[in-house]
């Protein structure tokens, strides 16, 4: 990741895949409105874009003039997303700013956690898309929330009214 900037907000997202349309919608406006609080021109969002809220968020960077870092967990991620998620992954790529690669060649539960868990180290603030229960594997979005706190990197919760996991 790029040297940390102090003239820059550092904000980082973890948060659920595979989500249905109508959490998708609302997931998407809840990002909107709260990072509409920032200067998108002081603001570099970093993540790992896994299909579902990692993408809205970068996405809502982007649309407010933020810059992006991707944090590539594995050198075979993209084919572990799910096929309709590679035109946005491969578009969002592109707009980023600066990639970085993780070490590991399989895109594992290993690898989602040590993403997650730089993702929060290079962070002075952490966007989690979650729904408060326990992660559905090692690296999950509880993890990482957890870790976060342990490293006392604040934690904005984004789970709006009427949200669903499948």
């Amino acid at each position: 990741m790029s040297p940390r900037r102090r003239d820059r907000l550092w904000l980082g997202v973890t948060g659920h895949q595979h989500l249905p349309p109508r959490t998708t919608e609302l997931v998407r406006a809840a990002l909107r409105s709260l990072l509409r609080q920032y200067d998108g021109a002081n603001l570099t969002g970093i993540t790992c874009l896994a299909d579902g809220a990692d993408q809205l968020f970068a996405r809502a960077v982007l649309e407010i003039g933020g810059e992006l870092e991707v944090l590539v967990p594995a050198l075979r991620y993209r084919d572990g997303l799910r096929p309709e998620a590679w035109p946005a992954y491969d578009e969002l790529l592109a707009a980023a700013s600066r990639v970085e690669h993780l070490p590991f060649g399989e895109s594992t539960e290993e690898a989602h956690l040590a993403a997650g868990q730089m993702v929060v180290d290079h962070s002075d603030r952490v966007v989690a898309v979650w729904d408060g229960a326990p992660a559905r594997g090692l690296g999950g979005t509880a993890d990482i929330v957890a870790y976060a706190r342990a490293k006392r990197v604040p934690v904005s919760i984004v789970w709006p009214d009427g949200a669903a996991r499948d």
